[in-house]
């Protein structure tokens, strides 16, 4: 049986509603059944990544370091549209240093953020078996 390639796509800022939240628990159960599974931020989904978060004004709780822990789940390949940032005035720079442990070769740790453009954007997800937007 071949196993199926899940993009999971978010397009919302990380708080105010519950789409981020929601999708960040559904990528990680989709991963614990040992999906093939990947992000996409596109729109305002790019402040779902961005380095320090504080939530402590608006009373919710801050889940954003939990992308940290998604490469010990086997999701690796966190896609972020450069216009996207671009539109928002942020660069990749802007964004939590996400990285997993190779273990193919010797473990050594690599960047899961991978900037794509729109183009890139298209291809990534007409080469998926499903796409679930957020």
């Amino acid at each position: 049986m071949t196993t199926k390639k899940f993009l999971y796509v978010n397009r919302k800022a990380p708080y105010g509603t519950i789409y981020a939240l929601e999708s960040l628990e559904v990528v990680l159960i989709g991963a614990a059944f040992e999906q093939d599974v990947s992000v996409a931020f596109l729109d305002d989904g790019v402040f779902q990544l961005t380095k320090g978060q504080d939530t402590g004004e608006i009373g919710v709780k801050n889940f954003s370091p939990t992308f940290r822990a998604l490469g010990d789940y086997d999701v690796t390949k966190l896609y972020v549209e450069a216009e996207s940032l671009a539109e928002r005035g942020l660069t990749k720079d802007d964004l939590q240093d996400i990285q997993y442990e190779d273990e193919d070769d010797d473990y050594a740790e690599k960047p899961s953020i991978i900037i794509v453009n729109r183009a890139e954007m298209a291809d990534v997800m007409a080469d998926q078996d499903v796409v679930l937007s957020f």
